[in-house]
């Protein structure tokens, strides 16, 4: 199992090397693909949000790339100063894709709840687990149940990174139909924008799948700890 883990995870390294540099080149493309309708992305976002009668989210801007997310806590559309101040088609397909949790929270989506039930577990498990994996797996002769709980902590992380993969597609579903629906950009802007949301979802999947991964082999160890 081990050089078969080491060969899978180069495999998942690779996979999500690829992707992630897939979705830099997508959203540097689409990030020159400016918007006809000259709206920007705080914009759409802001119309987004009326369009759906939600009237207590605000849109605000953040520091950094990539920033960019929903804070069911607070209540707001967090934006990359990028996304925020441009009027492209990555802009307006990040931008109604963060609306797209906004909507879940207020429509009370299943798997954004379950999401959210499971954030402080996930804090607190990525706070602690690695030391105890660790010591588990040093003390799997002596004392194997301490390998047990580690697995049992990332099992809890595993299920948020599978959790994720539904929140993360439906929000994606959401913001597209409705820039579909109400004419927000052009066939080519529309086409630019799915295709940017399809690269970023792709991050979640191998994520999920590099997850799993790490679980079944931390399980390997201690299945054979016990032997």
């Amino acid at each position: 199992m081990g050089m078969g883990y080491l060969i899978l995870a180069g495999l998942i390294m690779l996979a999500s090397w690829l992707v992630s540099a897939r979705l830099k080149s997508k959203f540097e493309l689409y990030s020159k693909l400016h918007l006809q309708n000259g709206m920007s992305g705080k914009e759409i976002a802001e119309k987004m949000l009326a369009d759906h009668g939600i009237r207590d989210v605000n849109v605000i801007s953040v520091e950094g790339q990539l920033t960019d997310h929903y804070n069911p806590v607070d209540k707001t559309v967090n934006l990359s100063e990028a996304v925020y101040n441009q009027r492209n088609a990555a802009a307006a397909a990040v931008a109604a894709h963060e609306c797209g949790h906004a909507v879940q929270h207020a429509t009370a989506y299943s798997w954004l709840t379950l999401r959210s039930q499971l954030v402080p577990v996930v804090n607190v498990a990525s706070s602690y687990m690695q030391w105890i994996l660790l010591a588990g797996i040093l003390m799997i002769k002596t004392f194997p149940s301490l390998l047990l709980v580690g697995i049992v902590i990332f099992a809890a992380t595993t299920l948020f990174s599978i959790v994720t993969l539904p929140v993360e597609y439906d929000a994606s579903n959401r913001a597209l139909a409705w820039l579909e629906n109400k004419r927000m950009l052009s066939q080519q802007e529309q086409a630019g924008a799915k295709d940017a949301l399809k690269w970023a979802a792709r991050t979640y999947v191998v994520a999920a799948l590099g997850s799993i991964a790490t679980l079944l082999y931390y399980v390997s160890i201690y299945m054979g700890g016990r032997r």
